[in-house]
């Protein structure tokens, strides 16, 4: 388990999906400490928890600086340079107390299990054994104590001072080991069958997707793109195809377990559904039922055949009920006037037999609400997709910023020449922001002082963040809060160590689709030199109520990359870069 593929996985962050490192607190964690063995996974599965946390700075010191760990006394190094000078496991206090003060194995367990239940008065007794050692009535020695060992006092006592701080929420190592494990065999089917991993991490929130958007997103970073829901190539689960992930019917609103198994089943037996019409006479007399075929229509299931999703849904449940009467007739032993005649004539009549009502295709937007009705994701595209440059620009945070912000709880500082990342956070309680997305759910209730107030689930391009708007907020809103309008939100932060971060708002409007101010530098051929002027000039003209937003295009890839007073003077500056 030494793979450097796989380690870099948690150096660069890339540990979504990867099991005990999805945290935004641990994977921030293993940036800092740049993992490169097993021992630093176990070592973190121990360390990020309450109390152990305090010991993280010091392990990343040392990890870094190999060679220069500290210890209480001399004697600790055997047992805890492994993890850098700090006590990461159980199993280590149970060291220390048989190497330095002579405990057996069964009496250091004590002490361990002792320390770990806080049982005051037995560590008070266990305090005076470990210092000074015990004899029994007949003045034999039966633990020698540190400073028989040659340990000084209060060395002892500082050792004993940090054991039993640690093992109030000390992992045992075994344990922790095994869950190391597991992460770095799921670390690396990622690092060489993303994919499959992707999908296989998708199938594990089948029955709930709520997470499936950040998992989608992952995919979108990996390159992994996510094909529709296909009513001849899709199983019940996500599925890889040709490197792609295939979307499981499975997944679907409304189709359940028994449906999809007689679809799967009677395709492999007798063949791919030929056409619409094909599937329903195929299928009419398992339990599939007509709820489940409008979700698979809905879903984009049929597309591959010739008729639009409008047209399907005016169609299919006359279809579905001549074809169960034909049955019936059948059943009963009547002739029917298609099964007579020759070929051509029982084709026509099969042309007739099945009419369909013809529409036009639905608009996208609809479409992509019916998707994400059906999936719980969109996968034809987003409905922020073509606005994505303009939230950008009229935004100053997004979901995963809000993912991003750690309670205070989780923060941890190192020291002051070396932070982790989560503590980097630009955002603050009660800071000011805007925010834009798409409205999934708006949830009104009253007050004890009867005044309506509003919890508003808002979905941006990377996840759903919660509003809480307030009478005013909600009153002045009107028209624009109804779901699936795109809408701004205005307001400030509220960051709570027991809560989600959520923005309350002040003000909540649709986002107008006119066009902003932009300039954009196609700098894909810039000099190095040119990119400095373009950078110097671009800071030296920026301010907070500007007038003129700018991004920069290489290649194909557009960035923001701030906003600036913009004049015909400033004009003729940038003119000469």
């Amino acid at each position: 388990m030494s793979d450097p593929k796989v380690y870099k996985l948690w150096q660069e962050g890339n540990t979504s999906g990867i099991f005990q490192f999805e945290s935004q607190g641990m994977t921030n964690f293993m940036k800092e400490l740049k993992p490169d063995c097993l021992e630093d996974l176990i070592a973190g599965v121990s360390l990020y928890r309450p109390g152990p946390m305090d010991q993280i700075p010091r392990y990343i010191r040392g990890k870094q600086n190999p060679g220069h760990n500290e210890y209480t006394h001399p004697s600790l190094e055997p047992i805890l340079n492994v993890t850098y000078g700090c006590m990461v496991y159980q199993e280590q206090v149970m060291q220390i107390v048989r190497d330095l003060a002579g405990y057996s194995m069964g009496r250091a367990d004590l002490v361990r299990r002792a320390m770990g239940k806080k049982k005051l008065d037995v560590m008070a007794k266990e305090r005076e054994v470990f210092i000074h050692g015990q004899l029994d009535e007949n003045g034999n020695i039966i633990v020698p104590g540190c400073v028989r060992n040659g340990i000084d006092e209060i060395s002892a006592n500082k050792i004993f001072n940090e054991m039993s701080e640690f093992a109030k929420y000390a992992f045992n190592k075994s344990h922790a080991a095994c869950y190391a494990v597991v992460s770095y065999r799921t670390a690396y089917l990622k690092a060489y069958y993303p994919a499959e991993f992707m999908a296989a991490t998708l199938n594990s929130y089948l029955g709930n997707l709520d997470k499936a958007p950040q998992y989608i997103d992952e995919c979108k970073r990996l390159g992994i793109q996510i094909l529709k829901p296909d009513i001849n190539k899709s199983f019940e689960k996500f599925t890889v195809e040709n490197g792609k992930i295939r979307f499981g019917l499975g997944a679907i609103k409304n189709v359940g377990t028994i449906p999809v198994e007689n679809i799967v089943k009677e395709r492999k037996e007798k063949g791919n559904y030929k056409s619409f019409t094909d599937f329903c006479e195929r299928i009419s007399e398992m339990q599939v039922n007509k709820k489940c075929i409008e979700s698979l229509i809905k879903a984009g299931a049929f597309q591959e055949f010739e008729q639009t999703r409008a047209t399907l849904l005016a169609s299919f449940e006359n279809i579905i009920d001549t074809i169960q009467s034909e049955n019936k007739k059948g059943f009963n032993g009547q002739v029917s006037m298609f099964d007579i005649g020759t070929k051509q004539e029982k084709e026509d009549m099969e042309k007739q037999k099945y009419k369909f009502e013809e529409y036009e295709e639905i608009p996208e937007k609809e479409i992509l609400s019916m998707e994400k009705e059906m999936l719980g994701i969109y996968i034809s595209g987003h409905p922020l997709e073509k606005i994505r440059e303009q939230i950008i620009h009229v935004t100053n945070i997004n979901s995963l910023d809000l993912n991003k912000i750690v309670e205070k709880t989780d923060t941890t500082s190192i020291d002051e020449n070396t932070e982790i990342q989560q503590t980097k956070t630009k955002f603050i309680d009660g800071q000011k922001v805007k925010y834009a997305g798409i409205i999934t759910s708006i949830k009104k209730k009253y007050t004890k002082n009867n005044k309506i107030m509003a919890f508003i689930a808002i979905e941006d391009l990377y996840g759903t963040a919660e509003i809480i708007a307030f009478e005013n907020a909600v009153i002045n809103a009107g028209k624009s809060l109804i779901e699936e309008n795109i809408v701004i939100v205005e307001g400030r932060l509220s960051i709570r160590e027991d809560q989600e971060p959520t923005i309350i708002a002040n003000e909540i409007k649709t986002l107008g689709e006119e066009k902003l101010n932009i300039i954009t530098f196609d700098i894909t051929n810039f000099s190095e030199e040119q990119k400095e002027k373009l950078r110097c000039a671009i800071k030296y003209f920026s301010g907070d109520r500007n007038n003129m937003n700018v991004q920069v295009k290489i290649g194909e890839d557009i960035k923001p990359c701030g906003a600036i007073y913009y004049n015909d003077e400033v004009k003729k500056i940038f003119d000469r870069i």
